[in-house]
C-alpha cells in the first residue's frame, strides 16, 4: 500500500517493481511448488495519471488492473494493481453507499474533520481509525504527554490487575481450606478430600 501526494515519473513502473518483492519473498520462505499467494498493490494518489485512452477513464477514481491475454481474459488472477485517483472522488457525505465509498471519503477529507461525522459513528473500524489519526497529528510535546499518560495508565492497570489476581487467588485458597476442613470434620477420607480440593494428604493432615 502506498500513499503518493505528488505526481512522479515512472510511478506505474515503480509499483510494478515493488510488487515483485512479495512474490519473490514467498519462495525465499520455503515455497517449492510455485503455488503463490495473491499479491495486491494498492496506490492511493493525490493526482491523476492523465494518460488514459478514453475520456470516461479520466473521470474514474478506482482503476483495477490485472494480467490479461490478447482476448481480454484474465490470464493470472493472483496479481492485482489498484490505483485510486483521489481528485476524481467527488462524492458528498449523503452519497456514500458502500464501505469503500466511506473509506475514500475518510481518506480525502480527514484533515477537514473537526469531529467524527455522523455517518462514521457506531462503526468500530472508523472510530479506531479516527483515534489513530488524532494521535498521528500530535506535536512532539503532545506525543510526550500522551506517552507519559499511557505509561501511568499501564502502571495503574498492572497494579490493579495484580491486586485482583492476588485477591482471587487468596479467596480460592481460603475456600479450599474451608472445604477441606468441612469434609474432614464429616469423616470424609483424606484421599477423597485430596481429589476434590487438589490438596495433598500431607497438607490436609496439617489443617
Amino acid at each position: 500500500v502506498e500513499l503518493q501526494k505528488s505526481k512522479q515519473n515512472w510511478f506505474k513502473e515503480r509499483t510494478i517493481y515493488y510488487s515483485t518483492f512479495p512474490i519473490r519473498e514467498q519462495l525465499d520462505k520455503g515455497v517449492t511448488n510455485y503455488s503463490l499467494n495473491a499479491v495486491f498493490c494498492i496506490a492511493i494518489l493525490d493526482f491523476k495519471f492523465n494518460d488514459y485512452a478514453t475520456e470516461c477513464e479520466k473521470d474514474e477514481y478506482l482503476h483495477e488492473i490485472k494480467l490479461k491475454n490478447q482476448n481480454g481474459n484474465v490470464f493470472y488472477d493472483k496479481l492485482t494493481y489498484l490505483y485510486v485517483e483521489m481528485p476524481n472522488f467527488t462524492k458528498k457525505e449523503d452519497e456514500l453507499k458502500t464501505r469503500l465509498d466511506k473509506w475514500f471519503y475518510f481518506i480525502k477529507h480527514l484533515d477537514d474533520f473537526q469531529s467524527i461525522p455522523q455517518i462514521f459513528k457506531d462503526e468500530v473500524v472508523f472510530e479506531e481509525a479516527f483515534a489513530k489519526a488524532e494521535i498521528a497529528k500530535f506535536t512532539i510535546e503532545q506525543w510526550d504527554s500522551y506517552q507519559h499518560s499511557l505509561k501511568g495508565y499501564r502502571d495503574l492497570k498492572g497494579a490493579v490487575d495484580s491486586a485482583v489476581e492476588n485477591a482471587v487467588k487468596a479467596t480460592i485458597e481460603e475456600n479450599t481450606i474451608f472445604m477441606s476442613k468441612y469434609l474432614n470434620g464429616n469423616g470424609v477420607p483424606f484421599a477423597i478430600i485430596s481429589k476434590s480440593t487438589g490438596l495433598s494428604i500431607e497438607e490436609i493432615e496439617k489443617l
